[in-house]
């Protein structure tokens, strides 16, 4: 995790941010005032039982890496390619589906899965029931929401290793469909309200554990030093890993299976017939890729390799 000003200082040089002017001070002080409404803990309505969640704290010491190398396992086609043999022991992150590998191997040191799309919920819904076992997860509001329709069991019996993680610009993350939460326990009406609203990731770009583009065209991009204060959403749920695992204090993170390219295939754990739908195509140069090229070059200045060893998109990137 990242908090010294030397750290601030060297990570907005990464954009050549002036971070004097009034306008920009004025933005920081809106994204403070913003940031507050972000509740550490969430209350759950599950089977008529009151099931308290915790939000990710980097803080909190039974999330730190420790300088450790971290795979995050994406579900890309070329996933069935990769050799796991000698990584097995390795810190592994899974995200949505590629937690079935679990089944086909014995991974000795498991240290997240993400979830931030809750339609993967949806279009998915045997996979958590399948190959979840309490490993920790970390998910937004609206996945949350979603298991607690579809799988509340799995909240009642796994709470204490689950941990709330918000997009930064949109604290109640992508919902399943467009009903307002109805297992969610706010005290405020005004709570809904904040996890609700919808901010531009300009008014983030003066805190000082978000580095953010807001000159990028054709919309603006940027990443989170510290996932407590949210992350930053870019097409794609490994970008959100990413985050996370940078977050934890992870000494290298290295990517499988993020392929792009090829992202009109159905994932390694999926068939033609069931298939979710992806928007990476429409996505891949405008946001992911400039995304992943400044997070990299980030998080690279800052002593964090990123290594990508997709075969078939490690053409698209500038790092490596």
């Amino acid at each position: 995790m990242v908090s010294s000003r030397e750290t601030e200082s060297l990570a907005k040089g990464v954009l050549g941010i002036n971070t004097n002017t009034g306008v920009e001070n004025n933005r920081h002080r809106k994204y403070l005032e913003l940031n507050l409404a972000l509740p550490p803990i969430v209350e759950f309505d599950i089977n008529n039982q009151i099931v308290s969640i915790h939000a990710f704290n980097a803080a909190d010491t039974q999330q730190n890496l420790n300088k450790q190398a971290v795979n995050i396992i994406a579900s890309g086609p070329s996933i069935v390619d990769v050799d796991f043999t000698d990584l097995l022991a390795t810190a592994t992150i899974f995200i949505n589906g590629s937690i079935s590998l679990t089944a086909q191997h014995h991974f000795t040191n498991i240290v997240g899965y993400v979830i931030s799309d809750a339609r993967f919920i949806l279009h998915q819904y045997d996979i958590l029931e399948k190959y979840y076992t309490g490993q920790p997860l970390y998910a937004t509001l609206a996945v949350l929401e979603a298991l607690a329709i579809a799988h509340p069991q799995i909240i009642e019996n796994y709470h204490h290793q689950i941990r709330i993680i918000y997009p930064v610009d949109r604290p109640w993350g992508v919902k399943a469909n467009d009903s307002e939460f109805s297992r969610l326990l706010l005290k405020k009406d005004s709570q809904l309200q904040a996890l609700n609203r919808k901010t531009p990731l300009s008014a983030f770009a003066q805190h000082p554990q978000f580095v953010i583009d807001s000159h990028h065209q054709p919309v603006s991009i940027g990443l989170s030093l510290d996932m407590t204060h949210g992350f930053v959403e870019a097409g794609t749920v490994t970008y959100v890993a990413t985050q996370l695992a940078y977050s934890r204090g992870a000494g290298a993170i290295h990517l499988y299976g993020l392929d792009l390219l090829n992202s009109n295939e159905p994932r390694f754990y999926e068939d033609k017939e069931r298939s979710a739908p992806t928007v990476l195509n429409n996505v891949i140069s405008n946001t992911i890729v400039p995304s992943f090229n400044l997070l990299a070059k980030t998080y690279q200045q800052l002593g964090v390799n990123i290594v990508n060893h997709s075969p078939i998109s490690k053409s698209l990137f500038n790092f490596n």
